[in-house]
């Protein structure tokens, strides 16, 4: 059970690159979940996803001299439902349809977490050279904070918040 999770229903072991995978698989599951019950079932659902994963890196690793391989990325399915919640809470406070979540925003919330999650510029770094399973889920929450203050910045820009 605990490499299904690690792995985010094996998604871990698609070829190349594991976390843009794992961040793919990640949007049309947090899609489902805002569309089942808004921002707050995606917050819940991130929440819950974090600490299993917290727990199902810990054993995968444990005694192991890779503390964080490739194949894990239930990481990055955290850090990519951080990432949407800008974009969530938008629709479910002005009680938007939540089948109509608006593609510049996510996308752009994938290639902004895409770009923290690689760069790993100040604290996302630091968080991933943390040892341990939640160095691992860590540096991708914050790349997701990130990613969502992006996110947040654009959504401000494109509807004139900024502008007035």
């Amino acid at each position: 059970m605990t490499r299904v999770i690690a792995s985010f229903l094996y998604v871990g072991y698609l070829r190349p690159g594991p976390g843009t995978w794992g961040s793919l698989a990640a949007l049309p599951f947090g899609y489902l979940i805002h569309v089942a019950g808004g921002f707050p079932l995606l917050v819940l659902a991130t929440v819950v996803v974090f600490g299993l994963g917290w727990w199902a890196v810990g054993v995968e690793t444990a005694g192991k001299d890779d503390h964080d391989p490739s194949w894990i990325v239930v990481d990055e399915v955290a850090g990519q439902w951080v990432a949407l919640w800008p974009l969530s809470f938008g629709m479910w406070y002005m009680a938007q349809d939540p089948w109509v979540f608006p593609w510049p925003g996510w996308v752009g919330a994938f290639l902004m977490f895409r770009l923290f999650d690689i760069w790993k510029p100040g604290p996302v770094g630091w968080a991933d050279r943390q040892s341990g399973p939640m160095g691992v889920m860590l540096d991708d929450v914050i790349a997701g904070v990130l990613a969502a203050l992006v996110v947040m910045a654009a959504a401000a820009v494109a509807h004139g918040v900024l502008m007035a």
